[in-house]
């Protein structure tokens, strides 16, 4: 696929598993070094991304009409210069609760950022018979990441010091900002037709897009259920291992590390799968089965029987969830204008956010009243309704995105 989509996907990895290193890193140096409290640990995962998507929604005109990769280099800087301010507070003994706040903050905004950038200049780097197979690459590596960075940060943790996995994830950024400097060449920044983004509404035109496309708009709802289901309920699976039923905390990484190599399995059937069964049925058949396993973690017992049921689990909604988000993020940028990929990707991981955390408020109160178990119940069939949000016919699906003209000219009518 050519050079400059390797140092790309090179640059990705680099990162990827920089912060598969530090993974948790934030919390466990609130817990471990500022003692800080579970209402501050809860604070710090919670504010930290809310502040950062709002910082990130005026950002997203800004992205859309500049050049894309000075756009991920400088937010690849960004971040390697706020997470760096970590160890260096910390070996100059002044770091604060406050400083990990503003970092978490600032990180999620440029990685919002970054995201929206990279997906825009994807689209222009790779012929569009490509797109599967790059997003394919990049599903696999973040998971192939998430399987091994965070077992290696643990045990870098515990032999160099609580701020070690920091040091790897900022020195990440700066090599994947060296890495897309790397690629070359001259991109022309968008033009921009009519009046101001900001001023004329276009903050909220990544939105209008998504929710008046009628093949984006059910897959979006579908989505932000899907993914904020799963997400809340991970707090609530380690309470039950960890509290309720005694797994020691090997198992539990374990339990979680593992099925993450279901990931490569996925990601790699994407294409073949979507060759000969088609788009649509993917979206509709593997859409479905994402949401039919989550109920089986409210079975789980103690011993070998129950860390092998959540290892099951895990692995046939990891399995395919990889297989469905290429499919996903390579149909999005093909409806997507070119002038509103950043805006879309940008809302899209605003909501994403917001609901994974709105849902974790919720199943956590929940549990807090009722028990984990009961909770993860709950998760686990509210979540065998979101199948019914899937488009149901294929003609919604193959809805061809406007051109720039026919936007404007909407726009100005």
């Amino acid at each position: 696929m050519g050079r400059p989509f390797g140092l790309l996907w090179a640059s990705y990895a680099v990162s990827a598993y920089g912060s598969g290193l530090g993974f948790g890193a934030l919390p466990l140096i609130a817990v471990l070094v500022l003692h800080a409290g579970p209402l501050e640990v809860s604070a710090l995962s919670a504010v930290g991304p809310a502040v950062g998507a709002l910082l990130a929604v005026p950002l997203a005109p800004w992205v859309e009409f500049r050049p894309k990769r000075p756009v991920m280099i400088v937010m690849d800087l960004v971040r390697f210069a706020v997470m760096a301010t970590i160890p260096l507070g910390y070996g100059l003994g002044w770091l604060s609760f406050v400083q990990l706040l503003v970092v978490s903050a600032v990180v999620a905004a440029a990685k919002i950022a970054f995201n929206a950038a990279s997906g825009a200049y994807l689209k222009t780097l790779v012929r569009a018979d490509d797109l599967l197979v790059a997003n394919t690459r990049f599903e696999s590596t973040n998971w192939s990441s998430i399987a091994v960075g965070p077992p290696l940060g643990g045990a870098a943790i515990g032999l160099f010091g609580p701020v070690t996995t920091v040091v790897f994830d900022a020195l990440s950024y700066l090599l994947s900002a060296l890495g897309i400097t790397a690629i070359g060449g001259r991109e022309e920044a968008p033009r921009m037709t009519g009046r101001s983004p900001v001023r004329a509404g276009g903050l909220l035109d990544g939105w209008r897009h998504i929710l008046g496309h009628p093949g984006l708009r059910p897959l979006f709802l579908n989505q932000l259920l899907v993914a904020g289901l799963i997400m809340a309920s991970e707090p609530l699976l380690a309470v039950l291992l960890l509290r309720h039923l005694g797994f020691p905390p090997w198992q539990y990484g374990l339990a979680f590390a593992a099925p993450c190599l279901g990931g490569l399995v996925g990601s790699r059937l994407a294409r073949p799968v979507v060759a000969r069964f088609g788009r649509d049925r993917v979206f509709r058949t593997v859409g479905t089965l994402r949401a039919v396993w989550l109920i089986g973690l409210a079975f789980v017992r103690p011993g070998a029987v129950g860390l092998v049921t959540v290892m099951a689990v895990e692995l046939a909604i990891i399995v395919n969830m990889s297989l469905y988000t290429p499919v996903l993020a390579t149909y999005r940028l093909e409806q997507t204008p070119d002038h509103l990929i950043a805006r879309t990707l940008t809302a899209w991981s605003i909501a994403s956010g917001t609901t994974i955390a709105t849902l974790t408020a919720l199943t956590g109160l929940l549990a807090d009243a009722t028990g984990p178990r009961t909770a993860l119940t709950t998760t686990g069939l509210l979540i065998l309704t979101t199948p019914l949000l899937l488009p149901r016919r294929d003609r919604a699906l193959r809805h061809e995105p406007e051109s720039p003209a026919a936007t404007e000219a909407a726009r100005t009518d």
